[in-house]
């Protein structure tokens, strides 16, 4: 059913409807009017001038490792227990500071690791890890 005839042939529009064209290019001009201000604020600073070479100095790793008798052993060095303080204070005074490694037997008993641990913090030593070997 048909509401009109075949006689009729469509119109064809002749004009652009403007008012979505409007309407988004009002959108567009209120975010323009917001942005810009906000691209534009700076504050002019007048920096200072540094012609320091960067470092590249790596700091140096201590190797500090615990028999299973409880033995230290200073980069595979066999040390007495007073002089492990003795080098551990030395290692802190140094700059830049080395890392300390700490390798613990898996027999050994916790508390010679943890009073290795405890001399090392009051000598100062700030970086202290521990090396483990992945299970097979």
């Amino acid at each position: 059913m048909s509401f009109g005839t075949q006689d009729d042939i469509d119109d064809v529009m002749n004009e652009i409807n403007m008012t979505p064209l409007v309407d988004v290019m009002l959108v567009l001009l209120i975010i323009f009017i917001i942005t810009v201000p906000v691209m534009k604020h700076a504050v002019n600073v007048d920096l200072p001038r540094a012609t320091a070479k960067p470092q590249d100095t790596k700091p140096e790793s201590v190797r500090l490792g615990v028999d299973a008798q409880g033995a230290y052993y200073w980069n595979e060095r066999p040390v007495a227990d007073e002089a492990l303080v003795t080098l551990l204070r030395e290692a802190a005074a140094k700059s830049p500071q080395p890392d300390l490694h700490i390798r613990g037997d898996r027999a050994v008993r916790y508390e010679r690791v943890a009073e290795a641990m405890a001399a090392a913090q009051q000598a100062g030593l700030k970086k202290i890890g521990f090396i483990t070997e992945p299970r097979r």
